[in-house]
């Protein structure tokens, strides 16, 4: 398999951003504004380890070689509502078919709920595009990280009301766009 891409993805990624994002709540028609200021730095290795046994994954080989995150963000809405969380990622890349790269997405903490989760993704080396699918309780949420350059990603978010099992998942209850810059 092979990491280079993903690893200089990760790298670009690392660093103090700034981020505008629109959140279209189709539930119940509200448009939201948000901005975020966050900061990604390198994963530890102790901390590389705890993700994998906070979410009770058997143990990796090269474990350190693997792409990951510790990230901590402030996100004020339009609306005067903060929000602040921080999470440690960990990507465990299972397979790769052409330019694409898929496996497993640990975090030791989920956005939408306060617990470890296990999370898919894929990673597109020919357009440098990461989506991650996570299934929580109420939503599955499809989040798009395109890097446009070294200094500029584009968000698009999708959640789905999570369907009965072995039903098409068809309806959107959330989507979200944002523009993230590297400041620093």
């Amino acid at each position: 398999m092979d990491l280079a891409d993903i690893t200089y993805f990760f790298d670009c990624c690392m660093g103090q951003w700034s981020i505008e994002r629109t959140y279209h709540y189709l539930t119940h028609q509200e448009i939201e504004r948000s901005h975020t200021d966050f900061r990604v730095e390198a994963i530890t290795p102790e901390l590389r380890r705890k993700v994998l046994a906070d979410n009770g994954y058997d143990p990796v080989e090269n474990i350190d070689q693997l792409p990951g995150f510790q990230l901590a963000f402030r996100t004020l809405s339009d609306k005067g509502e903060e929000v602040s969380q921080e999470l440690r990622a960990l990507f465990v890349p299972k397979q790769q078919e052409g330019t694409v790269l898929s496996g497993d997405y640990l975090r030791d903490r989920a956005y939408e709920e306060d617990r470890p989760i296990i999370s898919s993704f894929t990673y597109d080396q020919s357009n440098r595009e990461l989506l991650m699918t996570t299934h929580y309780t109420r939503v599955v949420s499809i989040d798009s990280i395109l890097l446009v350059n070294p200094n500029m990603r584009i968000r698009r978010i999708l959640n789905y009301q999570r369907p009965a099992e072995g039903a098409v998942m068809d309806t959107l209850v959330l989507v979200g766009f944002g523009v993230e810059q590297k400041v620093g």
